[in-house]
């Protein structure tokens, strides 16, 4: 981790502690919500960010139509444990390798990617291979979104 973002960490936690905003475990889990590209379905991103919400996990939704700069840009301005994309488009293969470069370009590899949408099976295992922690697809249920990032990013966070 870069030391600039371990100081915003301790800074951060240290507001919270005196604020007395501090979970006794630690931190919640941050993440950053994106639709990416053209693509302008955003009710599954929605629902998703609400669901991890409602799940105690700490979400900033960026909205429709952002670049792999601005997605990368807001993750570390936030300082996200990780960010979830939906690409519905059919451009993942451009999108999520895009915004992996951007976060190494900036030192920011640790920051987590993982996504959903329409992603054939073969596509799937050549993000995973590039960097990709997870792509979700048609049908997943809520809960499994939800127990992946709890897992994921759980201990990180210190929960």
């Amino acid at each position: 981790m870069r030391a600039s973002r371990r100081v915003r960490r301790d800074v951060a936690a240290k507001i919270r502690e005196v604020a007395g905003a501090e979970a006794p475990q630690g931190r919640r889990i941050r993440i950053l919500t994106a639709k990416v590209g053209l693509d302008g379905h955003d009710r599954g991103i929605k629902v998703i960010s609400r669901a991890l919400r409602d799940a105690g996990v700490e979400v900033i939704y960026t909205g429709l139509h952002q670049t792999p700069e601005m997605v990368v840009q807001s993750a570390i301005q936030e300082d996200v444990d990780g960010i979830g994309i939906s690409l519905l488009s059919g451009a993942h293969m451009t999108l999520f390798p895009e915004i992996l470069r951007q976060l190494r370009e900036h030192g920011a590899d640790d920051i987590v990617v993982f996504g959903g949408g329409i992603v054939p099976d073969s596509d799937v295992e050549a993000l995973e291979k590039m960097g990709v922690d997870r792509v979700f697809g048609p049908g997943t249920s809520l809960d499994e979104a939800v127990t992946y990032v709890k897992e994921r990013f759980g201990a990180k966070a210190g929960v």
